[in-house]
């Protein structure tokens, strides 16, 4: 099991980020939440299998198809806490 913060910078807001990153999520039987930051980037908590989440964080190096992605943080997390489920903040 592998836990990771992703911050994605860009054109990522008002592009449907989040909802196509959801669908992807649930897709992929990945728990955690993803959410659009003030500066304008989106911020994702991805839980699950190691290949679940690692088809995340490369779904996120693209995005939808109005997106335009500059760069992609990942940062391992140890101890995630409790995650249930999937959702959008």
């Amino acid at each position: 099991m592998r836990c990771v913060d992703v911050v994605v910078t860009g054109r990522v807001q008002a592009v449907g980020f989040r909802w196509n990153c959801h669908r992807a999520a649930v897709e992929a039987g990945v728990q955690g939440w993803v959410r659009n930051v003030l500066d304008g980037s989106v911020e994702a908590r991805f839980f699950g299998e190691d290949s679940a989440v690692q088809s995340m964080i490369d779904w996120c190096r693209n995005g939808p198809a109005h997106a335009r992605i500059e760069d992609v943080v990942v940062t391992d997390l140890e101890n995630p806490g409790p995650i249930s489920g999937f959702e959008i903040h």
